[in-house]
């Protein structure tokens, strides 16, 4: 797969992701929000909870289950840059805490798509 189209699968994922997430009631805050060199994919909120969800995807030929490819570095760095993202926003006192989520996106050849959503998941 070529670079371009691996990066619009992504785009296309993360679109999904926070679609499914205004479904269930959450504000997107913001899709690749950076904090210094650190990126999380999609921050929302619902109620008193700041979400920061790492989506994933992965083509059909795989190795592993897009879930499966959050490794501790990575599960590492999205923590770090959570963290970041809570001291800047710490002054809004409705906010009560952070949430680590995960989503995989699956698409059918048909342009279709799958959401696998975990709350919590690390």
């Amino acid at each position: 797969m070529d670079a371009k189209r691996r990066e619009r699968d992504a785009r296309g994922a993360e679109r999904a992701v926070a679609a499914e997430l205004i479904r269930s009631g959450w504000a997107i805050l913001g899709v690749n929000v950076r904090a210094g060199r650190l990126e999380m994919d999609v921050v929302a909120r619902g109620g008193p909870v700041l979400g920061i969800v790492e989506v994933r995807t992965r083509g059909p030929r795989s190795w592993t289950r897009p879930l499966g490819s959050i490794d501790y570095a990575k599960r590492r760095r999205i923590r770090r840059a959570g963290e970041r993202l809570w001291r800047r926003l710490r002054a809004d006192e409705s906010l009560e805490r952070v949430r680590f989520d995960a989503a995989s996106v699956r698409f059918d050849p048909d342009g279709d798509f799958c959401v696998e959503y975990v709350r919590g998941a690390f």
